[in-house]
């Protein structure tokens, strides 16, 4: 049977992920999921495409989102109060342009000294709207593009078993930055056939393959580029048409609900049948 296996969310964008047992799931994706983010004084996302360090970045969400610990090398913790509501800043993300609350000069402070360019912080904003593409429209705050990322122990385990009969190292779960890991689908990229599935008490639907960019490059723990894997396996074997390369399934929430480590996964409707 196909279960829940790791919830997981990233409350600044590009940030550490904190790993749940429970989550309280949105329109937008897991509560706090990318609520916030680190941007170029224009508004530009910060991405660990550029700027790898992020990911040693650690978040801690306090008092139900009223407060976040940032912790991260060579500076000192900062507790910052979040401002819910405030001076707006422009916020770009991809196809996305709208605006976000200014979390102050502090905050900002910390982020330029740990990126190491000027930056600003900011959070989605009350009114916050973006639609969202793919097969399912949904929506998202400052994700790439979707509200959640769904990815099958089969498939890592497959591209792992690929990897370590080129010579090398087999690569964590976290590279690819999922929310939702899925135990129990046998065959590799199941994720990809699935359509709508339901978890606990929450509906999703298919929006588009995941196509990667040189994120899953970069250790999760140390923030630095470790070495060609896995986009080199990767490329041999999961190109798409268009010569990206896709691993996992992006997916937009249809009724939003409560999921749980452990939670049993129900598919609901395939694009095929998957193998057996």
């Amino acid at each position: 049977m196909a279960r829940i296996a790791k919830l997981v969310h990233y409350p600044v964008k590009g940030c550490g992920g904190v790993e749940l047992p429970v989550a309280e799931v949105t329109a937008a994706g897991i509560r706090h999921d990318r609520a916030f983010m680190a941007a170029a004084p224009d508004g530009t996302f910060r991405s660990q495409r550029r700027h790898p360090v992020l990911a040693a970045v650690r978040v801690e969400v306090l008092d139900d989102g009223a407060r976040l610990r940032l912790r991260a090398p060579g500076v000192e913790d900062l507790v910052h109060e979040v401002a819910v509501d405030g001076p707006r800043h422009a916020a770009s993300v991809f196809t996305f342009d709208g605006k976000g609350v200014h979390q102050g000069a502090e905050a900002a402070e910390w982020f330029s000294a740990v990126i190491g360019e000027p930056s600003v912080f900011l959070r989605v904003t009350p009114e916050h709207e973006r639609v969202t593409s793919g097969l399912t429209a949904g929506t998202a705050a400052f994700a790439d593009g979707h509200a959640v990322l769904v990815v099958s122990e089969s498939s890592l385990d497959s591209l792992n078993e690929r990897i370590a009969s080129a010579g090398g190292d087999p690569v964590p779960m976290d590279r690819f930055r999922a929310n939702i890991v899925v135990a129990g689908w046998a065959e590799p990229h199941v994720e990809d056939t699935v359509r709508t599935f339901a978890a606990g008490g929450v509906e999703l639907a298919y929006a588009k393959k995941c196509l990667r960019c040189t994120v899953p490059l970069v250790d999760q723990e140390t923030g630095k580029r470790a070495g060609s894997e896995p986009i080199r396996s990767l490329a041999k074997y999961r190109r798409v048409p268009a010569g990206k390369i896709a691993f996992g399934m992006k997916a937009a929430v249809v009724r939003p609900g409560q999921l749980a480590v452990g939670d049993a996964v129900t598919v609901q409707t395939w694009d095929a049948e998957p193998a057996e």
